[in-house]
């Protein structure tokens, strides 16, 4: 059991949960008993999580597969290449928990229809599609523009639309750029930490390719820019504005702090600690959009 636990990678997980919490939020706390269904809810976020977690397995068989994981990997035990569960057993696993997340989403698919079904397809495509198939996204340095595209606008807006048959406001597109900003801040962080190990096996990240000062400032940047949005945010959703400022500065200050850290700190096992940080991150977040919904 705690090779499977460790295959899932728990600290990625928020990755799943927020943005369902994002999209789902608006009408399951506005005090309106007419509007949003927990029911949905469930069924959006545990859906979701399954299909993280078969992600988080075809990413163990596929990197052990092309060599990526090796005996000088700074980041956690992966089960395959470390020999705690076989590549077949891992692979069966990604598989079952796509065909979980597929019957999980059936009450989704009975109130939206067809498009929950091209949704859900396109998602379970890129579980594998991530590190495998023919143009595996993350050995091309596609990582963090897939994770503020699915993490973010589709998890976001898809959740949206599954409470409310619609695809969302002005505020909903600005919460899915920051989701996807937080989210792409931990594959950043997480591709920096693994830059040498990745040039030496042909993983070509944004990392490899523009090298270590340039990975830094990109995770400066989104989570910059992800505070900085919280402002419009809170306006739109008739938050007042010194609130909306003081959550902006909160989540300014919490990332700068993690990006102060980054750059006086040489990519190492440390940065296992940093992604920690960055998936509270993504809560603190998800908590302080709850809060400015449920005050406005």
């Amino acid at each position: 059991m705690k090779a499977w636990i460790l295959a899932a990678r728990p600290k990625t997980l928020p990755a799943a949960v927020v943005p369902v919490w994002v999209g789902s939020m608006p009408f399951l706390i506005d005090g309106t008993a007419q509007t949003g269904s927990w029911l949905l809810f469930i069924s959006t976020l545990v859906s979701c999580l399954c299909i993280q977690v078969a992600t988080n397995l075809f990413n163990d068989a596929i990197d052990f597969d092309k060599g990526a994981d090796t005996n000088e990997r700074l980041g956690p035990k992966r089960v395959t290449a470390s020999g705690l569960l076989s590549r077949k057993a891992v692979v069966g696993g990604a598989l079952s928990f796509c065909g979980l997340a597929a019957i999980i989403a059936i009450p989704m698919i009975a109130e939206r229809g067809w498009l929950i079904v091209v949704i859900g397809s396109v998602s379970l495509f890129f579980s594998y599609g991530y590190t495998g198939g023919p143009l595996p996204l993350a050995y091309r340095g596609l990582g963090e523009l897939f994770v503020i595209l699915f993490f973010g606008f589709a998890a976001v807006l898809g959740s949206y639309f599954v409470q409310t048959g619609k695809w969302g406001n002005t505020e909903m597109w600005l919460l899915a750029i920051q989701c996807g900003l937080y989210s792409a801040v931990l594959i950043a962080i997480n591709n920096l930490r693994d830059r040498d190990e990745d040039e030496t096996t042909g993983k070509r990240t944004l990392a490899v390719r523009f090298g270590t000062k340039f990975a830094r400032y990109e995770i400066v940047l989104m989570g910059t820019l992800a505070a900085i949005l919280v402002i419009p945010v809170g306006l739109l959703s008739g938050c007042s504005a010194p609130l909306a400022v003081t959550f902006a500065l909160l989540l300014a200050g919490f990332h700068l702090t993690l990006s102060r850290r980054v750059f006086r700190t040489e990519p190492s096992a440390a940065y296992n600690v940093f992604l920690a940080w960055a998936a509270l991150q993504l809560l603190l977040f998800a908590t302080l959009t709850s809060i400015m919904f449920a005050l406005k």
